[in-house]
């Protein structure tokens, strides 16, 4: 496949690419929030009418437990040998805080840098989206293409609990060759990368009860246990002064690199002078002594998300709070068991909770295990094939710290060998206020998408 076809289609249907993408971004899809269900079944509506011209036959699905967050289901059968299924996610996350945006969140804006300002611009429906684009160029080609199947979600943000709900329903008729999913990042300089594993994900919210109501500060203080004190102490048990993991247990199975992972992986990295540039400070969280490399891909992780109590308004307000929170993210790496590494954390909670106070664990998702692939797969080799078409420096391989929890289920579910690719950059600010994607980054997961299937097609 000419890597000039995606590029120069993408200029002859500019308007009509862009209308839709658009269109798509204008959807307020937090699959989080139950106030957005009707916005997450329209945007369901809008990718079945999108993928049915192209000869998709098209289902949405709602599961019989938890929100009814909508799975669209789409099927197009060319009788190839080859079965694709791709993954992606419609669902983005929240927009706060909307004071920091520039632009609207959810009415996207193209600047002269050439990127488009929204919220999901690139996390997951501008990476998903271009890749469709990539695929629709192919179609209305008419060349020889794989199977296809597409699995289109709308709760990755909030643990993809509606698919992995629905996924023993969808089994059989996800049965696939290959496992596609382009939500991931590229390497540094925007070097392709193929991403060779992904660490698993759970967390929860850890909440501290102290007295019944709030206290005065000045006729309890030094009496009544703060919980916002506690909280902070509770929070700063889970690691060592090194920055380790404190958490008896935490760490079982924990499977190490290997030199052969290590050194791919560090062919991936930036620099930590690089790495300050992007982000505003240093790499240097996390275990003292350990490489880089090893505590963003190949580590577990406890990281605290957010922390709230009493009052944080403007002047004062003298209070002993009554109760505090704190939200816990947890990455996991292969073999460690989801379920024992919670137990772990619920017995630490336990043994260090601040006297006088009761601790207790609240909207947990146990979440996924974290997987690594063989470097060496067929699949792989091909994929660097094309992708060394797309950028003469080839690929890298990388281990993304990040997850995507439902991807080491449909793996298993459908049997198809996973090809993470993704073209995502550190300036596109994915989770923050100010969510961008650059359409050369667009244009660029067309190519990718036009390079893969037609090489699977063939």
């Amino acid at each position: 496949m000419d890597t000039a076809f995606a590029p120069r289609y993408y200029e002859e249907n500019r308007h009509r690419i862009l209308e839709d993408y658009f269109n798509l971004l204008k959807i307020p899809t937090v699959g989080a929030e139950e106030r957005h269900l009707g916005d997450c079944a329209r945007a369901a509506a809008w990718l079945k009418a999108w993928l049915r011209p192209l000869g998709f036959e098209c289902e949405i699905f709602t599961p019989d437990e938890g929100l009814p967050v909508p799975v669209l289901f789409a099927e197009r059968n060319t009788g190839a040998a080859t079965t694709v299924l791709f993954y992606g996610h419609y669902d983005v996350q929240p927009p706060d805080p909307l004071e920091l945006w520039e632009t609207q969140p959810f009415m996207p804006t193209l600047k002269e840098d050439g990127r488009v300002y929204a919220r999901g611009a690139q996390d997951d429906k501008g990476q998903f989206f271009s890749f469709l684009n990539g695929m629709r160029a192919l179609i209305e080609q008419g060349g020889p293409l794989p199977n296809l199947k597409i699995v289109l979600e709308g709760e990755e943000e909030n643990g993809s609990m509606a698919l992995f709900n629905l996924l023993p329903k969808l089994a059989e008729r996800l049965q696939a060759d290959v496992l596609l999913v382009c939500d991931t990042a590229a390497a540094p300089e925007d070097r392709p990368a193929i991403v060779a594993g992904l660490r698993g994900v759970q967390h929860f919210t850890l909440e501290l009860k102290g007295p019944d109501y709030d206290l005065h500060s000045g006729a309890h203080g030094g009496l009544a246990p703060n919980p916002a004190q506690g909280i902070a102490e509770l929070v700063a048990s889970l690691h060592r002064p090194d920055g380790g993991i404190a958490v008896e247990g935490f760490e079982d199975g924990v499977c190490p690199p290997s030199p052969e992972e290590l050194k791919l992986a560090a062919e991936g990295e930036p620099s930590p002078e690089a790495y300050e540039r992007e982000t505003g400070v240093a790499p240097v969280g996390g275990e003292a002594g350990v490489s880089t490399v090893e505590r963003g891909c190949f580590r577990p992780t406890i990281e605290v998300n957010g922390i709230h109590s009493g009052y944080a308004g403007a002047g004062s307000k003298t209070i002993i709070p009554s109760k505090a929170f704190a939200k816990i993210s947890i990455r996991l790496v292969p073999d460690q068991s989801t379920r024992h590494v919670f137990e772990c954390i619920e017995r630490h909670v336990k043994a260090h909770c601040p006297k006088g106070m009761t601790a207790s664990i609240a909207e947990l998702h146990l979440g996924a295990p974290g997987f690594r692939l063989n470097v060496n797969a067929p699949i792989f080799h091909i994929a660097a094939e094309e992708l060394r078409k797309l950028d003469g420096r080839g690929a890298v391989f990388h281990w993304e710290g990040a997850s995507i929890p439902v991807v080491s289920e449909l793996r298993r579910v459908s049997g198809g060998a996973p090809l993470l690719v993704g073209f995502g950059q550190e300036k596109d600010k994915i989770h923050s206020p100010n969510e961008s994607f650059g359409l050369d980054q667009f244009r660029r997961g067309m190519t990718w998408a036009t390079l893969i299937l037609d090489a699977l097609g063939r």
